[in-house]
């Protein structure tokens, strides 16, 4: 008997259906589970009896017991077992080599239906094949699946590895209230209405990130919980209204000591959950180096193609989307593709059509013919001073392709961001079996709203400016960076932290620079506010996006593979059909008046 089997060990079973090998030949076991097939040979049924850990098959034969012959006749799909039975090695020609228990078989002396099923909605081996919407309005028969059961036992190994890393190193786990006070951190905050305070609500939190904060003014000095967020937003594969993150917060810290504790963390992480070492520490890049040579704030490193700025070589260009770009100030940005033979003119009409959507005006391409002669819509409104310039700076060889967008800075390099994301999947640069981590900061610390008028946070709030340009707080806030970090796997963002502001008076001036009034922002924030005057000491943390991170091992598509109950696009909850109406004295109990709705 091993270890992991006497764990299992209850008033109804021995062990468990997978963790049964040649050891346990000659052995009794009283196994427990679900009829994954059924084969009736007429003299024989076989049974492939599954659980959690794997399947093992039960051989039903009238010579050996008559009853349990009888009763397996019966069974079907999904059925719930008990069974009992001697293992017994398999002959050499019946050895199944794709399951652990293949080398043997149980002899059944005993059967008993715990419970039946009806046909069951979709056959589980066949999950790749069943859309979406049917799996999550059939969660419960979903969840069986080897998939499934795989993605959530990671998910709570990524946990218990989290939290016994974190407490290793000094850290507390402290919860954080659910319903509190609508703080407005950019998304729609979910409301609850109260019952005992008519006309008033709380909200779920978006995040723990003031709670957290004022756990450091209270003197615990390393916090951190597994936390349930929710966000009423629009959705896509990486995101779900509720979902969770692994928060902690530090006092005393720099920006480089979260850094160093996260990736030890996940150092730990991929070491316990898959084996592997990942190198240390990971590489760093500014937001003005990650937009400039990659055109996105979270670039997926697999693959190289970076940006070039060929501004310099139209300065005096005759193209006059080209001069006029770099005369406003805006830049000229290009890929280079090597070997670029396949890229039919359709393909290109098809990325022109991409630089558009993505807000660029155009996109100009230029390839290299067999006489190295640059070929382009625009060549010949090229000087030869130019093309030269380009053939040198670009290194251009026979079979290149450049892609070129002239705009803003943002707008250039963000566009070729996504045309470079492309470009790796059409030409299969990415390495789906490798791991690029990497960190971002020196974020900007505000953005401007052109629809608003208005500065906004790139992060939030409460994050602390770069006290090197502090100086342009008030007159050129845009040029003040924070003391931000992102954390990036693969081009997908899976956390993002900061130190945060100790000192009450720049905490109202970063509101002042925001347009929040100090009236509402007492009101908002005013807990907060107050207890940043008894003594706050300099702090900084981090949230990681545990689903995210859990999707990314797994080598998963969406989010939710890794959450049990997940919503769909639409913020539906297929299985309980949620959201829902509710009964009317329920709104009454909080005050609450419905009003027509005309979609």
């Amino acid at each position: 008997m091993t270890e992991f089997d006497n764990v299992f060990k209850t008033g109804y079973r021995t062990g468990l259906c997978g963790v049964i090998i040649r050891d346990y030949s000659g052995k009794e076991v009283v196994l427990c589970g679900w009829v994954s097939k059924r084969r009736d040979h007429g003299k024989l049924i076989f049974i492939d009896l599954r659980d959690f850990s794997g399947i093992v098959q039960i051989v039903f034969d009238p010579s050996f017991n008559m009853e349990s012959y009888e009763i397996a006749k019966e069974i079907r799909s999904e059925y719930v077992i008990q069974t009992r039975g001697i293992v017994k090695e398999r002959t050499s020609d019946t050895i199944n080599k794709d399951i652990r228990t293949g080398e043997i078989e149980v002899l059944a002396s005993e059967l008993k239906i715990l419970s039946k099923s009806k046909t069951p909605p979709f056959l589980l081996e066949n999950r790749e094949e069943i859309d979406e919407l049917t799996r999550l309005k059939y969660r419960n028969i979903d969840l069986r699946t080897v998939e499934m059961q795989r993605n959530l036992r990671l998910k709570s190994s990524v946990m218990n590895v989290t939290r016994n890393y974190l407490t290793s190193n000094g850290f507390v786990e402290i919860e954080t209230p659910i319903l509190a006070k609508s703080t407005p951190e950019g998304a729609r905050d979910f409301l609850v209405p109260s019952r005992l305070n008519p006309n008033k609500f709380y909200a779920l939190p978006q995040s723990p990130q003031l709670f957290k904060q004022i756990l450091m003014f209270s003197g615990f000095d390393r916090i951190f919980q597994i936390a349930r967020c929710f966000r009423d937003e629009d959705l896509r594969a990486d995101r779900q209204p509720e979902f969770t993150q692994i928060d902690l917060e530090m006092t005393f810290v720099k920006q480089e000591d979260v850094m160093g504790l996260i990736e030890g963390l996940i150092s730990e992480i991929f070491i316990k959950i898959i084996g592997s070492e990942i190198n240390l520490p990971f590489e760093k890049l500014t937001w003005l180096e990650a937009m400039s040579l990659y055109g996105s704030d979270k670039p997926d490193l697999r693959f190289d193609l970076k940006i070039n700025d060929i501004s310099e070589i139209f300065k005096s260009s005759e193209v006059k989307i080209l001069k006029d770009t770099i005369n406003n100030g805006g830049v000229v940005k290009c890929i280079k593709v090597e070997n670029a033979g396949m890229f039919s003119r359709k393909d290109l009409d098809d990325i022109v059509s991409m630089a558009k959507s993505a807000g660029a005006g155009g996109l100009l391409w230029i390839k290299v013919d067999e006489n190295c002669e640059l070929q382009s819509p625009v060549s010949k409104f090229l000087s030869e001073n130019e093309k030269n310039n380009l053939i040198r700076v670009l290194s251009l060889k026979v079979n290149d392709l450049i892609l070129i967008v002239s705009d803003k800075f943002t707008t250039s390099c963000s566009v070729l961001g996504i045309i470079r994301n492309h470009l790796a999947v059409k030409l299969g640069l990415i390495n789906k079996d490798e791991y690029k981590f990497l960190w971002i900061y020196d974020f900007p610390l505000f953005e401007f709203d052109e629809k608003e008028n208005r500065y906004k946070s790139v992060h939030h709030a409460f994050t602390m400016p770069d006290e090197n340009n502090l100086e342009y707080l008030k007159s050129d806030p845009l040029k003040v960076n924070s003391l931000s970090y992102d954390i990036v796997l693969n081009g997908t963002e899976i956390g993002g932290g900061s130190i945060r502001i100790n000192n009450l008076e720049l905490q109202e001036q970063i509101f002042k620079i925001l347009k929040v009034d100090l009236e509402r922002a007492k009101d908002n924030f005013g807990f907060f506010l107050s207890a940043m005057e008894y003594g706050t000491p300099p702090h900084g943390g981090i949230a990681l996006g545990l689903d995210r991170l859990v999707m990314l091992l797994g080598k998963l598509k969406s989010i939710r593979e890794v959450i049990a109950f997940p919503k769909t696009q639409s913020a539906i909850d297929m299985m309980t059909e949620t959201p829902s109406n509710v009964d009317e004295n329920q709104l009454k109990e909080l005050y609450i008046k419905l009003v027509k709705f005309e979609e």
